[in-house]
């Protein structure tokens, strides 16, 4: 049997997460990264500069950021192989933590539906702002609603799936490569003017290591949902979505709640008109939420079966 690594990541992350006395103490690892990534920009991204000098300057801050997370990964893997032994596993498990979010998650999206539920739509709006990037200011409660789905969805991919797909994959350092990755398409992968040289290779690399986890996600929400019309909406709508791997477990996720997902929506003031994902309600209610992260819940379980049988094989 392979080193449950993952199985004990998944049961150290749903069960305490990353504790806030300890990011109060030491941070999180993800924002060394950001600050990898704020030097360079700060350097590198100048307005004067052209875009092809830019976007080169953004390969090399990419390659540089995945290159000094597994370095340090493997290094790490090392260390406790060497002074833990036999046991390392328990080690390696627990410095795979930080690279899940699978309490954080749960964690976020919850006071949103507690809030509906309360009709405190003023302290929903401010919960969902923490999670999502559009402009929530005029958001009613089914925008409320629907955005936090929305985040849920797309999460379960970039916060779960596709960081234990890496680390089943590649080990630590796979993991931990692909949240540099994941964090720089965040912070700089966006089309703005600013950004859409610079963050080019960013955004490229974080879709191709999102490629495979993103389909595995919109899978794992249909088997954990059990509706027909998950499998449906996803097939048929996943390519709604602009992103080319967002859309699976979106229009998974759709499907299973009988929404309409996505559609027409405001980042900065701008209005962007989106297509649709799905094609039921588009009222959306705090019931809808708490259904949706009963899936969210079910499948992590999923995952920790799935993690659990390929150690067991292996």
């Amino acid at each position: 049997m392979a080193e449950p690594v993952a199985v004990l990541a998944i049961i150290i992350d749903a069960a305490i997460g990353w504790p806030a006395p300890l990011y109060a103490r030491v941070g999180h690892p993800v924002g060394g990264f950001a600050r990898m990534i704020g030097w360079a920009e700060t350097r590198w991204n100048r307005p004067k500069l052209s875009d092809a000098t830019r976007r080169a300057a953004g390969v090399v801050t990419t390659v540089a950021l995945v290159a000094v997370a597994t370095a340090v990964a493997l290094c790490a893997t090392a260390v406790a192989r060497l002074v833990f032994g036999p046991v390392a596993w328990i080690a390696i498990g627990a410095m795979a933590v930080p690279g899940l979010a699978i309490r954080s998650l749960y964690d976020h999206v919850a006071p949103v539906a507690r809030a509906l539920e309360t009709g405190d739509l003023e302290t929903a709006r401010a919960r969902v702002a923490m999670i999502v990037g559009r402009d929530v200011a005029t958001l009613d409660e089914a925008g409320v609603a629907r955005a936090a789905i929305e985040s849920l969805a797309e999460s379960v991919c970039d916060g779960v799936v596709a960081p234990l797909f890496w680390l089943l994959a590649a080990g630590l350092p796979g993991l931990w490569a692909y949240k540099a990755i994941n964090t720089a398409d965040s912070l700089i992968g966006h089309r703005e003017e600013r950004w859409r040289a610079f963050g080019w290779a960013a955004a490229r690399t974080d879709d191709l290591a999102n490629l495979i986890p993103a389909r595995v996600s919109g899978v794992v929400l249909c088997t954990a949902g059990w509706r027909v019309a998950g499998w449906r909406t996803m097939l048929r709508d996943a390519g709604n979505h602009a992103s080319p791997n967002a859309g699976w477990p979106e229009a998974a996720m759709a499907g299973l709640l009988g929404l309409r997902l996505a559609g027409p929506i405001a980042y900065d003031g701008v209005s962007v008109a989106k297509p649709y994902i799905g094609d039921g309600r588009v009222d959306a209610t705090a019931a809808d939420l708490r259904a949706a992260l009963g899936i969210y819940r079910r499948a992590c379980v999923l995952l920790l079966v799935i993690a659990g049988g390929i150690a067991w094989a292996l």
